[in-house]
């Protein structure tokens, strides 16, 4: 048995070989020779985004690859739409990513959505995600934007990340029986905790229900989204996930 539900691997897999110098276009390639034909690439592992464009953009064409962009902005600055996210969307065009992320930032209660909708029809699919922060990382916060975008008929997808609740003091199982029926993608992780702070860990090293969440959230993309220390790490994520997607 096997399933259409594709596994992203986010480079921030690769955290390490950035750090040791690594461009992008390697660890896109590094992800593709693991067999990944879903990848998310990260706008701040470009150190010479002009001229690493186009390459990424060719090697996603000549392997048929699947590219999504996860960009540290947020969609809204001072309760404004973020005045650089026009350039991203024409970044993703050019790229060919079928997904933007960003965070909500500092939304004040207007969508705005004449704008967001005129940013929308560039073609390329946008989505806010929970992140680390109190402004943006919240359960209370994501609801209300989303219940928003929902009533605006705007199509603004939610991705979940799993272990980001519990950096602002929050609990997944809680943010999952809320937000579940906006999301669109599922970042996974799971997270201990380092003198009570919470760390990202791999996959059953944690606290995070992460088997349990992959049921939940039937039928959307899933990712493979933490700081890993070598290649076998990731593949056996990678075959853990298949597992349970398989047996939903």
């Amino acid at each position: 048995m096997t399933t259409t539900q594709p596994i992203f691997l986010n480079l921030l897999v690769f955290d390490s070989e950035f750090k040791n110098g690594a461009t992008q276009l390697e660890l896109v390639e590094q992800a593709s020779d693991l067999g990944f034909e879903h990848i998310e690439i990260r706008r701040e592992y470009f150190r010479d985004l002009k001229n690493e464009l186009a390459p990424i953009r060719d090697i996603a064409k000549r392997r048929n690859l699947t590219l999504f962009y996860s960009i540290p902005d947020q969609l809204y600055l001072d309760g404004y739409i973020n005045p650089h996210l026009q350039d991203y969307l024409e970044e993703a065009l050019f790229l060919g990513v079928s997904q933007v992320k960003f965070t909500i930032g500092e939304f004040k209660n207007d969508l705005l959505t004449h704008e967001l909708k005129a940013l929308l029809k560039k073609g390329v699919t946008i989505a806010i995600e929970n992140d680390q922060t109190v402004e943006s990382g919240k359960i209370a916060t994501i609801a209300s934007f989303m219940k928003k975008i929902k009533e605006a008929q705007l199509p603004i997808g939610y991705v979940f990340d799993l272990g980001n609740f519990r950096f602002v003091d929050e609990n997944e199982q809680d943010a999952l029986d809320l937000l579940a029926s906006y999301v669109t993608y599922l970042h996974l992780k799971d997270v201990t905790f380092h003198e009570d702070k919470p760390v990202a860990t791999d996959l059953d090293l944690g606290i995070i229900d992460w088997k349990q969440a992959i049921n939940a959230l039937p039928n959307i993309p899933v990712a493979i989204e933490y700081p890993t220390q070598d290649t076998a790490t990731i593949l056996r994520a990678k075959e853990k996930i298949q597992e349970v997607l398989v047996h939903e």
